[in-house]
């Protein structure tokens, strides 16, 4: 482990020396993740890219793409895009990345099960915005907003995620 890696702990996630409240997912940790399932899974995952919504943010870092109104992310198991961003309209079951609320003005992707998502396995597993303190999600890790932009400003390419039980 490096200090560049995220470490998800009890206490919350360390990151370059500092520890940042968070939330997981209702089902808690899981090293046997399933779609629907709302837990967080186990394991070493890299941050793939940084989506932001640049009606509302200014760029976060360097190397963020903004989310448009049609962005949106397959989370249908029986879908040849499953745990891909696919663009509106869309007909198969999808997860819209614009949302009304701020949950996803800033989305840290990762690579859990991905490039090549098997059905059912879990999809959108990302680093996002929190609703409030111990609110949890459907299986991503959520922070306050301030951190979330703290660590987005300060990542690169491919850092760690690492989760254990």
């Amino acid at each position: 482990m490096t200090p560049q890696d995220l470490i998800l702990t009890p206490l919350g996630l360390r990151f370059l020396g500092r520890r940042f409240p968070c939330s997981i997912g209702s089902g808690g940790l899981t090293s046997d993740k399933r779609e629907g399932d709302g837990a967080t899974p186990i394991g070493i995952h890299h941050i793939t890219g940084v989506l932001y919504r640049p009606d509302r943010l200014t760029l976060p870092c360097p190397w963020a793409q903004p989310i448009g109104p049609k962005d949106l992310w397959s989370d249908d198991p029986a879908d040849a895009a499953y745990n891909s961003p696919v663009p509106a309209p869309y007909a198969h079951s999808h997860e819209r990345l614009r949302r009304a609320d701020p949950l996803y003005d800033v989305i840290l992707l990762t690579d859990w099960n991905c490039p090549n998502a098997i059905p059912g396995k879990g999809s959108a597993i990302f680093l996002h915005q929190w609703r409030r303190p111990g609110y949890a999600t459907e299986g991503c890790i959520a922070f306050r907003r301030d951190h979330l932009h703290w660590i987005t400003q300060r990542l690169q390419p491919n850092n760690r995620v690492i989760v254990r039980a």
